[in-house]
């Protein structure tokens, strides 16, 4: 069964270009769908759709089996969401901001202390929002989310900003999430090594337009019709420019360079490339089976 389903969802902003065309998802129930593209592909507008944040213009939208237009307040009543930037008051402490939205939900009192354990706060005590790193922020954002225990979460870039460790925390925690209480999760993300490691479904898009959708097993298993490099560096940023003069598909994600190359022959003229330029290679690998090599592939198209 699909817990989210569009059909033909298209959406321009004023006289511009369309922003999205003709996307059909289908997201299954109990599933991780890591809704994948580079800033500006249309993952925001989407899920704002789907929240019913922005009206919508052309197709249809369904969750839970129902049309937002006839069952808005049942359908956002059990979705929990987090668009952009967590949105907390940072005066407050955790349970602060917990009780607020306790009582905007009239959920029992006892849930509060649920979800400070689930998300690791319970030992915040009167420490302010203000003084929380922001993998803390994040999860407290989250853990307001799953108050009203909703079926379904939508999540918009959660890790954007955090440190090798609150990336860690939330992939973690949405596992958790996803696993012992049963509650499917939209994920949109450009960080495709972190998707690769919690999604068990893919939407790819691109300026708009969903070029993929299934399992991560399908996508993975699609053939490669090139060779491809993976590497990092001392210089990222400079590398990244630099193979690109010769390499143009070659893409900077993360913290590794992925460059689709004829054969694999190729990799000895790179590294020595680099090095007479002054930045030293950390690392050069295949990478022909991972998730940012297939995504390249798919988009570079």
């Amino acid at each position: 069964m699909n817990l989210v389903e569009t059909n033909d969802l298209t959406h321009r902003f004023g006289s511009s270009p369309a922003t999205l065309h003709n996307i059909s998802m289908q997201v299954p129930e109990g599933s991780i769908y890591g809704f994948l593209g580079a800033n500006g592909a249309g993952k925001t507008t989407t899920l704002r759709l789907l929240l019913g944040l922005l009206k919508k213009q052309h197709g249809d939208i369904s969750i839970f089996g129902k049309t937002m237009e006839h069952h808005r307040l049942s359908i956002l009543s059990n979705i929990g969401s987090i668009i952009e930037t967590p949105s907390v008051y940072e005066h407050l402490t955790a349970v602060e901001n917990l009780r607020i939205h306790q009582k905007i939900y009239r959920t029992p009192k006892e849930r509060i202390e649920e979800i400070l354990k689930i998300v690791g706060l319970a030992h915040t005590g009167r420490k302010t929002v203000k003084q929380y790193s922001l993998g803390m922020k994040q999860r407290l954002a989250l853990g307001i989310a799953l108050l009203h225990k909703p079926a379904l979460l939508i999540l918009d870039e959660p890790t954007n900003g955090l440190d090798p460790n609150g990336i860690l925390e939330i992939r973690n925690l949405l596992v958790q999430i996803n696993k012992a209480h049963g509650v499917t999760i939209i994920i949109s993300s450009h960080i495709l090594a972190e998707i690769e490691k919690i999604a068990t479904h893919v939407g790819i898009i691109k300026t708009g337009r969903l070029l993929f959708q299934g399992t991560l097993t399908e996508l993975l298993g699609q053939k490669q019709k090139t060779a491809a490099i993976a590497l990092r560096t001392d210089n990222n940023e400079r590398a990244s420019k630099l193979i690109q003069t010769k390499y143009p598909t070659a893409q900077l994600s993360g913290d590794t360079i992925h460059i689709p190359v004829p054969g694999e022959s190729e990799a000895a003229v790179i590294n020595a490339w680099l090095v007479n330029n002054d930045i030293r290679v950390f690392e050069m690998r295949h990478a022909n089976t991972d998730l940012e090599t297939v995504f390249m592939e798919l988009t570079n198209q």
